[in-house]
């Protein structure tokens, strides 16, 4: 398939940045979310992304502002998905709202759309029936910060077509990314089943008391060169995302170590508005976080 509309259903952190950077790739765009007021915020999102494409990649102003004249916004999932070849699935990391969004899809897409979901920690596999159209389901998942940390990971499941696995695996080269073809399904993709455990490990020690986040980022950064450590990393990610995986695993467990995680992650920051770089506090205060002082790994 030739594709040539492309609807990113979901309009948070990662999905925002799919979206532009499609858009910036040449593609049309079609950006769904649940109503108006939330696509305001989208709005802004996108256009808060256009200085790092600029510093980062050298971007200029005419083309940026050809990316964004590529998008166009709907908050209903039937217009939204009117054109598309390709629907990217970027919401909630929660398996209802999942689940009840395909069974949605499945009846308002053409029957030539590819459906495929950025879930950072479920399989394709747990919403093949949702979907209705199994040969044509598959997980297209990419790395924070898009546009320079370029990775597309494209996981099928034992229904995928080999021609739509292929198909994306070209698309997602289209869009400047590195495709990273996974031939059966796991948990987390290759970047997440060694992200996760990294980030959790962190977020214990944090909730254990056993050392603080400045602490536990310098840790990581000193002895392992990495630019920023965890919880720099979750800022990125968004607390909301880390709050929904732990959250997932304390109901699916019951394990006294995720709840009480689930809460601190809720009470400190998710009901008091920190919830990660994208609004301008979470783990840290942005636009300038300690970490990124140059004195910040030096002993003091």
């Amino acid at each position: 398939m030739d594709f040539k509309h492309i609807t990113v259903a979901g309009s948070g952190v990662l999905g925002s940045q799919i979206a532009f950077q499609t858009a910036f790739m040449g593609y049309k765009v079609s950006v769904y979310d649940i109503n108006e007021e939330v696509l305001e915020k989208a709005k802004d999102r996108l256009q808060d992304l256009m200085p790092y494409y600029k510093k980062d990649i050298g971007s200029t102003d005419a083309e940026l502002k050809e990316a964004y004249g590529r998008l166009s916004f709907y908050s209903n999932l039937a217009d939204a998905v009117e054109n598309a070849d390709l629907v990217i699935e970027a919401i909630p990391e929660v398996v209802q709202i999942k689940t009840d969004f395909y069974k949605q899809l499945a009846t308002v897409a053409p029957e030539k759309t590819i459906f495929a979901t950025n879930s950072s920690t479920l399989l394709p596999s747990q919403f093949v029936e949702a979907t209705g159209r199994p040969d044509k389901f598959l997980a297209l998942h990419f790395a924070n910060e898009i546009w320079k940390n370029n990775t597309a990971e494209i996981m099928k499941h034992k229904g995928t077509s080999e021609s739509v696995f292929e198909e994306v695996i070209a698309f997602a080269k289209s869009i400047g990314m590195i495709a990273l073809p996974l031939h059966k399904e796991q948990p987390g993709y290759i970047l997440n089943s060694l992200l996760v455990p990294l980030l959790e490990a962190a977020q214990m020690l944090l909730v254990n008391e056993v050392a603080e986040v400045e602490t536990i980022d310098k840790t990581w950064m000193v002895a392992t060169g990495a630019p920023m450590g965890p919880f720099a990393i979750l800022d990125v990610v968004g607390i909301t995302t880390a709050y929904n995986i732990t959250k997932g695993k304390a109901d699916a467990t019951g394990a006294a170590e995720y709840i009480k995680l689930a809460d601190k992650l809720k009470v400190d920051y998710i009901d008091k508005g920190k919830l990660g770089r994208a609004t301008g506090e979470g783990f840290y205060k942005y636009p300038n976080p300690s970490f990124a002082d140059p004195d910040f790994l030096k002993n003091k």
